[in-house]
Parts: structure tokens; sequence; C-alpha cells
């Protein structure tokens, strides 16, 4: 019993020091031909966007707004890949243990 205790602890701590790896992380999503870039934390956080001028037309805001949000969430499918390859395996049967639950954005 004690030796399933102290895996179960040396699990526990791996996931701990996993998730503190995905919340220093940062991944990049592009879109346009990385005409926009999305910089996401590996925990899902939008930390960055860059723009850049020459897709800024005034005529068609709608394509620049299509290009914001395939840029976000190609970063959100980068840092959902990235927590899978470091929390996965710790996982196991644990459900979403990566706390990313798709960002909370439709489609992800």
């Amino acid at each position: 019993m004690q030796q399933i205790l102290e895996q179960a602890q040396r699990m526990q701590e791996q996931l701990m020091s996993a998730q503190q790896e995905l919340a220093d992380a940062e991944v990049t999503g592009t879109a346009g031909g990385g005409l926009v870039t999305a910089t996401v934390s590996g925990a899902g956080e939008l930390k960055a966007l860059d723009i850049n001028p020459k897709v800024v037309d005034p005529d068609d805001v709608e394509t620049l707004a299509d290009l914001i949000v395939a840029a976000v969430r190609d970063g959100g499918n980068k840092a959902h890949e990235l927590a899978q390859s470091k929390m996965g395996p710790l996982a196991g049967g644990l459900g979403d243990a990566t706390g990313l639950g798709g960002l909370g954005l439709p489609g992800l």
C-alpha cells in the first residue's frame, strides 16, 4: 500500500511540474502566410497578437477578422498539442487534465 501511495505522490509531482512547464511555454499560431501571428501560452492564454500592416484594409475588415480568428485557433491547437504531449502520459485516465478544455473557443 505504501508503494502505491508513493507512486501516486510521484505522479502528482510530475503532473504539477508538467502543468508549470505548460504555463511557462509559448507557441505561435499564424494565418495568411504569417500576416497575422498569435502567441499563446501552453496553458491556452492568448499572450500577443501581431498584425502585419499590409493586411489592414478598411474596406475589407472581414478578411482581417477571419485571419485573426484563424491565427488564434492555430495557436490554440498548437497549445493543445503541446499539452497533450506533456500531460498525455501523466493524465492516463484522468480526463482532460491539461486544463485547456478546448480553450473555451468554439471549434477547438
